[in-house]
Parts: C-alpha cells; sequence; structure tokens
C-alpha cells in the first residue's frame, strides 16, 4: 500500500519552536504552512525559517508538505527554497482547474532542471476551496503525474457555497464525495479537510468515523491533540485484523491445493475481500500494530 497519510498537521511556517518539535506530535505527514498562517510581513522570512527547519531536523520518518503561495505572490520562490530543502510534496492552495496545477508541475520542473535534481522527484497536491475547484477535481487529480492526493478546504468552500459548518457536516456531502471519487478514478489520496473545534473531542471523533466509512485516507488537523485521536479511529479492530489473517490463510490453503476457489467456512471469497484484507493487514503493519 502506499503510505499512511491518516493525519496531516498544519505547522505554522513562522514558529520556530512548531518548527522544531513537529516531528515529536505523532502525524503521518507534517504540512509547514507559509500562505495563511503567515503574514504578508514574515512571508521571506517563514520560507527562510522552513528551509531551514528542512536542513537541520531530522523529519525522515514523515511525509513533508508544504502549503505555498500563490505563483503570482511569492509562491516561485517557496518552491526554489523548499525543493532546495528536500521537501516531499508541494500543496497548491485554493485550486480550481487543471491549469493551476500544469503551472505548478512547471515551475518544479525548472528548478528541477535548474538544480540537476532527478525530474519528478518532487511531488504534489492539491486543496480544493470553491464550488469550481470541486467541480474540476477529476480533471485536478490527473493534471500531473506529480500528483499524490487532493484535499478538501473546507472553510472557504462554505463560504463559497453561502453557507457555513455545521455539526452533521451535510453541507460538505457533495464535496467530500466528488473530491473522493476523482481522486479514487486517478489513484491518489484523498485527505479530508480540518475540524477546528480543538477542545470537541466528541465532535472529532463523529467526523473522523465519518470520513473514514467514506473512505478519505485521513484528514488534515491543526492541533497535535486530534492526532492521536484520529490515528486511533483509523487503526484496524483486533476482529478486523483476525478476518483479514483468515482471508489470507484461506489463500494459502487454495493454493496450496492448486485451487482457484478460496473459502473460509463453506463461504466463498471474493476479490473485493481479499483486496480488503490485504490492505487491513498493510495498514496495521504501518501502524506498528501486532498482526503475526
Amino acid at each position: 500500500m502506499d503510505r499512511l497519510r491518516r493525519t496531516m498537521m498544519f505547522v505554522p511556517g513562522a514558529n520556530p519552536a512548531m518548527l522544531r518539535d513537529a516531528i515529536l506530535y505523532g502525524a503521518d505527514s507534517i504540512m509547514f504552512d507559509l500562505e495563511d498562517a503567515v503574514s504578508m510581513k514574515e512571508k521571506d522570512s517563514a520560507r527562510m525559517l522552513v528551509y531551514s527547519a528542512l536542513k537541520t531536523f531530522d523529519y525522515r520518518s514523515v511525509e513533508t508538505v508544504v502549503r505555498i503561495n500563490e505563483l503570482n505572490s511569492g509562491g516561485k520562490q517557496d518552491i526554489e527554497a523548499m525543493i532546495l530543502g528536500g521537501i516531499n510534496v508541494i500543496r497548491l492552495p485554493k485550486t480550481e482547474t487543471a491549469e493551476d496545477i500544469k503551472a505548478v508541475d512547471a515551475t518544479i520542473t525548472e528548478v528541477e532542471t535548474r538544480y540537476q535534481l532527478p525530474i519528478g522527484t518532487t511531488k504534489m497536491m492539491a486543496a480544493i476551496e470553491s464550488a469550481e475547484g470541486v467541480l474540476n477535481a477529476r480533471e485536478i487529480a490527473t493534471a500531473s503525474n506529480r500528483m499524490i492526493g487532493i484535499a478538501l478546504g473546507a472553510e472557504d468552500y462554505v463560504t463559497s457555497q453561502k453557507t457555513r459548518r455545521y455539526p452533521d457536516g451535510q453541507e460538505l456531502f457533495f464535496a467530500r464525495n466528488y473530491i473522493l471519487h476523482a481522486a479514487r478514478a486517478a489513484g491518489i489520496a484523498a485527505i479530508d479537510t480540518v475540524y477546528s473545534d480543538v477542545d470537541n473531542e466528541a465532535g472529532l471523533k463523529r467526523e473522523a468515523a465519518l470520513i473514514k466509512q467514506l473512505g478519505f485516507d485521513g484528514k488534515s488537523v491543526i492541533n497535535p491533540r486530534q492526532i492521536p485521536i484520529i490515528n486511533a479511529i483509523y487503526a484496524p479492530t483486533e476482529s478486523e485484523i483476525q478476518n483479514a489473517k483468515e482471508v489470507l490463510a484461506a489463500i494459502q490453503e487454495a493454493e496450496a491445493k492448486g485451487s482457484g476457489v478460496i473459502a473460509i467456512n463453506g463461504k466463498m471469497v471474493d476479490k473485493p475481500i481479499v483486496e480488503r484484507a490485504y490492505r487491513v493487514l498493510a495498514m496495521a503493519k504501518a501502524a506498528n500494530m501486532e498482526v503475526e
């Protein structure tokens, strides 16, 4: 399976303490924010802080992502500094069309070429935050071979829809499902939006359980306290692990007999069940759970 992306934590680029401690929080991905979390007067210093952090601290156990500014508002400088720092993924904010992705891809390629780096080393993801972006999600998801995921940015999206966030999340129903389908059709990850009420643990659990049920790979987070809650919800249960192990044992038994028929307790096991079993065990191993 692809790497875990259960939790992708925003880290303000202008906060040296959080840049230093980000690796300690247990997120699968760290997303350094050079856009909304940084005031205009701090843009240049934040860019250099994140570059220095990438060069100084050992982030190898996590995926590193950076949310850049728009290309004509410092984004080109962000891309160059982050690539030289060794970032894994460039996240484009407020993506509305495939052309937005292609423009960033071209900038990344130019930087990789100039510094004689292997073309394609730096990956991309897109944040979709408007009605136009949602409707163009499929084209966005397939606009570049660099793309590893698309994410929903709910606050701007609900504003574009002339509504607000509600506890049941119904206002996000279409956007979530459309973005998820676009990601799955493209074979890339789907990341859900942040849950901004950091003191509402019950609400976070409900929303995390919902997006897991829908099929999202994970969720953006804005507070380290949210990470273990979401990671725990995404962890396979003991019964799921046991069932997956039984499925794989049945496969091995069928192979030993030279049979193409897989059965457990007299019931046929078809391909989707086998695929889910492999994913459950891969998720468990990636989360350092006992599966032997």
